[in-house]
């Protein structure tokens, strides 16, 4: 009679964690990912803003490259709460309203500004600029991708004012502005 013998066998196994290099063999110990190259660069996803949004519960520091605003874009936020900020080193992330005229010759209420339309049009369209600069300064393609502010007003010429999301401002003049009237209108990146 033939007896079998069955032994059992372990296998062991172990979960190691290290660094992982792409063209390098020593990759930095500080990261989990060294890519290294002397004449290419990395391409990190490039997405529309709509598609961007479009990510299910993306991770908070998850990174792309948003194609309309032209920004690395990073989720500051929660999956379930994103908050997605321009963290390219040139973006500006706040700046003022460029100069506009307001007509307070005769107090009215309900008055408006179309802020976004406004910068838009004399961005795109510049008077003057210098010999090696683009024709129009770069602006943001939608009036959804600023928050708009009034910080201060003269508050003898103009009272209860809103703006809207699309950056329409509404106003009332309660009378003519004087040498020294003013409004502060800024204009911060989403």
């Amino acid at each position: 009679m033939i007896k079998k013998l069955f032994l059992p066998i372990v296998f062991a196994s172990s979960l190691s964690f290290a660094q992982v290099g792409i063209n390098t063999s020593t990759p930095d110990q500080s990261a989990i990912l060294d890519v290294y190259s002397q004449n290419k660069g990395m391409l990190i996803p490039r997405l529309t803003t709509v598609q961007r949004d479009a990510i299910a519960n993306p991770a908070n520091s998850l990174l792309i490259y948003d194609t309309d605003k032209k920004c690395l874009s990073q989720n500051i936020g929660t999956p379930l709460k994103p908050d997605w900020l321009c963290i390219s080193s040139n973006a500006v992330k706040m700046f003022y309203m460029p100069s506009v005229s307001f007509d307070t010759s005769i107090t009215a209420t309900g008055r408006t500004k179309d802020l976004y339309t406004l910068y838009k049009t004399q961005f795109g369209s510049p008077k003057a600029k210098s010999t090696s600069a683009p024709a129009s300064i770069p602006f943001f393609p939608s009036s959804k991708d600023l928050y708009y502010y009034v910080t201060d007003a003269d508050p003898n010429v103009f009272s209860n004012i809103s703006i809207s999301d699309d950056g329409v401002m509404t106003y009332d003049v309660k009378a003519a502005a004087t040498d020294c009237s003013f409004i502060n209108i800024v204009f911060v990146v989403k």
